[in-house]
């Protein structure tokens, strides 16, 4: 069963500053898109739909990024998503932007606690939403983000 989740985008233009590179915000909007498309089309559901159904939705608590290559106009990249820690009140999914060679532009870790919109406060997922996210859980051997990073850098050395 696949856990890792992928889509390929193009970048674009107005995307990035006057020498080509790809502007560091828009890193987060690539990313965070493509997530969206790999909930939907894997998990089942939208972020809105699960929202209207339950009252809950998960909101962002913590963003942490490293951009380790520029990404330049109009090339094309693969953003990859996977949940790499859950419990009953938070997740951690790992980003990443990658080119065709595999070199790792960017890793983004973002962390998100359950929320109860109504209550307008944080509660524990429902165990069918614990019981699916836990399904897609991939152990990574790295445990921090600066361990990470670490990886990806050297793991880039190799394929330059």
């Amino acid at each position: 069963m696949e856990k890792e989740f992928s889509s390929t985008v193009k970048i674009r233009f107005a995307d990035c500053d006057p020498i080509g590179h790809l502007n560091n915000v828009k890193y987060l909007e690539y990313m965070l898109n493509a997530r969206e498309d790999h909930v939907e089309q894997n998990y089942g559901f939208t972020y809105e739909q699960y929202t209207r159904e339950t009252g809950c939705t998960w909101v962002t608590i913590q963003n942490e990024i490293a951009y380790l290559k520029e990404v330049r106009y109009n090339s094309t990249v693969t953003i990859t998503s996977k949940t790499i820690f859950v419990d009953d009140l938070t997740a951690v999914v790992e980003l990443l932007m990658k080119d065709d060679k595999g070199v790792v532009h960017a890793v983004f870790w973002l962390t998100v606690i359950y929320f109860n919109m109504k209550a307008r406060r944080a509660e524990k997922m429902p165990e069918k939403t614990l019981t699916q996210f836990a399904h897609f859980l991939v152990d990574i051997d790295q445990k921090t983000f600066k361990e990470r990073v670490s990886f990806f850098r050297s793991q880039n050395k190799t394929k330059n």
